[in-house]
């Protein structure tokens, strides 16, 4: 990996984020989960998508975003773009599909605010084909880096990287889920920054690591990634904080004391922050301590994105 965060010419350029946008209805449960019956619980709806919640945390904490994603041509897909558009992202770039309904997320969270059980509908996005990514070639041109998710159709995701390489893009990735996670491997050495939780990580390094269980687990991990040509590594441990590497350091930061209430969206946060920070040449171990700021603001709040989000936030939850 030759490109920097030092090496993009234009700092202020907008992000372009490429990835899953949808509903996201999640059940917390107020007591036990029963089999074969309705469980009680508090239930709530709101948007979501790794990709559409990063580009929406980007534009609150104040950089120009760009957002290629897909949405139905229905009223949940109208309604998610206003809200993203009144944030302040650009969404012209997002396709309308009439194949298939606005993506959704189905999250049951326990008493404890651990995600349980999660589903998603994401076949809208097959309509984001490698066509409609090269009729959007001129955000390649204009951004100062690219953020993509793995919801991506593989021969799409090609695309993509071949896009950003001839323009010559910083890329970031977030694996999204264990059974997505695949689909960045064969790029592992054009990523910039790669955000895996512990399962997701010990995937990329099967079968050295079948199992990510502590901070020096993760640890290793994040340096194997490094050693693999991932330029900066975080891996999250959930209530444990996160481990980072890059090739000239490492570090572990426990997480923030927080009353959780929804985890949705919280990896999310953290990879807008650190690239947000990184942008405005904040240095690196500051930049990861407000990515575990922004994180722990939204497993405080009941959606993906804290609706009110800026630095000043992050600093004033910054007390480790």
């Amino acid at each position: 990996m030759d490109l920097t965060i030092s090496s993009i010419p234009d700092r202020e350029a907008p992000v372009l984020v490429i990835g899953g946008s949808g509903i996201d209805i999640v059940g917390h449960l107020t007591g036990e989960l029963l089999q074969a019956s309705s469980s009680p619980a508090h239930i709530r709806t709101s948007f979501g998508g790794v990709a559409r919640n990063v580009a929406e945390n980007l534009a609150r904490l104040g950089h120009a975003v760009n957002l290629i994603s897909v949405v139905g041509e229905d009223e949940e897909g109208g309604r998610l773009l206003d809200r993203v558009c009144e944030a302040g992202v650009d969404v012209r770039g997002v396709v309308r599909s009439r194949s298939h309904p606005t993506g959704a997320y189905l999250g049951i969270v326990n008493t404890r605010g651990k995600l349980e059980y999660a589903l998603d509908d994401m076949h809208v996005i097959s309509a984001l084909t490698p066509e409609k990514i090269r009729e959007r070639e001129g955000y390649f041109h204009e951004a100062a880096i690219l953020f993509l998710d793995a919801n991506i159709p593989v021969k799409t995701i090609r695309t993509i990287m071949s896009l950003a390489r001839k323009n010559q893009l910083v890329v970031c990735a977030d694996p999204t889920s264990a059974s997505l996670a695949y689909r960045l491997q064969p790029y592992l050495d054009r990523l910039f920054l790669i955000t895996p939780n512990s399962k997701e990580a010990a995937l990329f390094c099967h079968p050295s690591y079948d199992v990510i269980a502590d901070r020096y687990r993760a640890q290793e991990a994040a340096k194997h990634l490094v050693s693999h040509g991932v330029e900066m590594v975080i891996i999250t441990l959930a209530e444990l904080g996160l481990c980072y590497a890059t090739t000239e350091t490492s570090g572990y930061i426990p997480a923030l004391h927080t009353n959780i209430i929804d985890p949705t969206g919280a990896g999310d946060a953290l990879s807008a922050a650190v690239i947000f920070a990184l942008l405005n040449e904040i240095p690196l171990d500051e930049a990861v301590r407000l990515g575990v700021s922004a994180a722990s603001l939204t497993l405080g709040y009941p959606g993906a994105v804290v609706p009110k989000l800026s630095l000043e936030m992050l600093f004033d939850q910054l007390v480790i």
